[in-house]
């Protein structure tokens, strides 16, 4: 059965790269679905809304981009995977740069390669 992933990443800069995301997650060897989960608006309950489909996930990934330092969202959707114990990754989105880490995130915690293997890997809990 194909693992459940919530993708988070900075609306404002990196939407592309989660829809890329999608895209490899309908090869028909992956390991891992992603179900379009985003909170597109603003609203008084979007962290509620955020944490049940959090919950829902097995794995939530985290496109870390250019400005996800800065991505408030982000830093709260980690910070909620975190405090429900659901395991999580980084993600660099852009090759030949290191993608900056959320807030929320760990000192400890790496970045990753965007490749097809390690996003199967990771996916699978390899860290």
């Amino acid at each position: 059965m194909p693992k459940r992933v919530f993708v988070s990443f900075d609306y404002d800069y990196d939407k592309t790269l989660k829809d890329f995301l999608i895209g490899q997650s309908k090869n028909p060897n992956s390991l891992f679905e992603i179900h379009d989960w985003s909170i597109k608006e603003a609203s008084p309950d979007w962290k509620v809304k955020a944490r049940a489909r959090i919950r829902a996930s097995d794995v939530v990934v985290v496109i870390c981009g250019d400005h996800t330092d800065e991505a408030v969202g982000v830093a709260i959707e980690l910070r909620i995977a975190q405090e429900e114990g659901i395991d999580y990754f980084l993600l660099n989105g852009h090759n030949g740069k290191t993608g900056k880490k959320p807030t929320s995130a760990r000192t400890s915690g790496k970045v990753y390669k965007w490749t097809w293997e390690n996003l199967k890997s990771l996916v699978g809990g390899g860290r």
